[in-house]
Parts: C-alpha cells; structure tokens; sequence
C-alpha cells in the first residue's frame, strides 16, 4: 500500500471521528420545553425567579450522557438562537444551567427584556431536532 493511500485512510478515519464526536444528540417525538414563570407579558421586580418545564425529556447535568436528557440553557435578550451545531455561548445573554438546575434567579435591568429556553446535551449542543421553548417578553419596573 502506498504513501498517499495510508494517508487518505488516516484523514479519512479522521475525518469519521471528528464528526461522530461533534453529532447532535437525537431528542425525542413530542419534546417540549417551555418558560413556567414568569407569564409571557408579566411585569416584574428584580431579581426575576425564572421557572423551567420540560416534557417528553428528563434533566441531567452537563457531562452526564443519558439518553433523553438535556439541561437547561436560559437565553436573555438574544434575537436569535445560536448555531445548532455548537456548543451553546456562555455569557451574560447565554446562562448555563449544567448542573441540571430547573430554575434560576437572575437580575434584570428596568425595561423590556426576552426569555427563551435552549436544552443542551452533555456537551451543551442543542439536541437533534432543538427543544427550545417560546420566547417571552417581560418588563422589569
């Protein structure tokens, strides 16, 4: 066997590792994820206490593989989701909750603001279809 032939099979190997390990967790039919509290158009103080539902999936913490698990990732005032494909942001408008948390407590300036669920994998890539809740709007006084 050649050279070039080794080297084609070696990047090819390669290139089958890399992608099985950066695929997308299967979610199941029926998955659903939504915002408990606060209500869509609620008026708040701060700090918001922010409920988390899931249905058809359980909670796991980050790290963990199980199948039909995820946890819970809070996006603030993000106009849209991230890429599918990659690891959710952290940051101050992507919270992670990895340590399978089903609510969180957090400050909000006074005004307007955006809620929205994104369940990650134990690697925090959003499952294969995405279960992500509606997005809500808030106003914090």
């Amino acid at each position: 066997m050649s050279v070039k032939s080794i080297g084609l099979i070696v990047l090819s190997g390669l290139f089958l590792f890399i992608g099985s390990a950066l695929a997308r967790t299967p979610s199941p039919e029926g998955a659903q994820l939504y915002i408990i509290s606060p209500a869509d158009g609620a008026v708040v103080s701060s700090p918001v206490t922010v409920n988390f539902g899931l249905k058809q999936m359980g909670v796991a913490p980050a790290g963990i593989e199980k199948a039909n698990t995820g946890h819970h990732h809070l996006l603030i005032d993000v106009a849209k989701l991230p890429a599918i494909d990659q690891p959710v942001p952290a940051d101050d408008q992507h919270k992670h909750f990895g340590g399978g948390q089903t609510e969180a407590t957090i400050d909000l300036s006074p005004g307007e603001h955006t809620l929205q669920l994104l369940l990650g994998d134990m690697n925090h890539i959003p499952h294969n279809p995405p279960v992500v809740s509606n997005k809500i709007t808030i106003t914090v006084k």
